[in-house]
């Protein structure tokens, strides 16, 4: 099997209230995932790219058959910085 890129495993955050409401409770931040893709890719891949450190990864597919990536972060990092480096906040 051809490894992902790191472009290749995150095509974007998910924003949605729900996921907002997330970032500033619960220190999570959603992504949309590449199919292909797994739990331990995604934690390599968001730690390399936001300079965080994740503690768990959850994946699951929506109502629309994306595969969607529930990021906790550690408690010394805050997802709202990151959510407002990518836009989201």
């Amino acid at each position: 099997m051809k490894e992902l890129k790191e472009y290749e495993i995150i095509i974007h955050p998910l924003i949605s209230e729900k996921s907002v409401n997330m970032i500033e409770t619960e220190n999570k931040i959603c992504f949309i995932v590449n199919e292909k893709t797994n739990k331990p890719e995604v934690k390599k891949t968001v730690e390399k790219l936001y300079k965080v450190k994740v503690d768990a990864v959850k994946i699951l597919r929506d109502r629309k058959g994306r595969k969607k990536a529930i990021v906790k972060l550690s408690k010394e990092f805050k997802a709202g910085d990151v959510a407002i480096k990518l836009g989201v906040l």
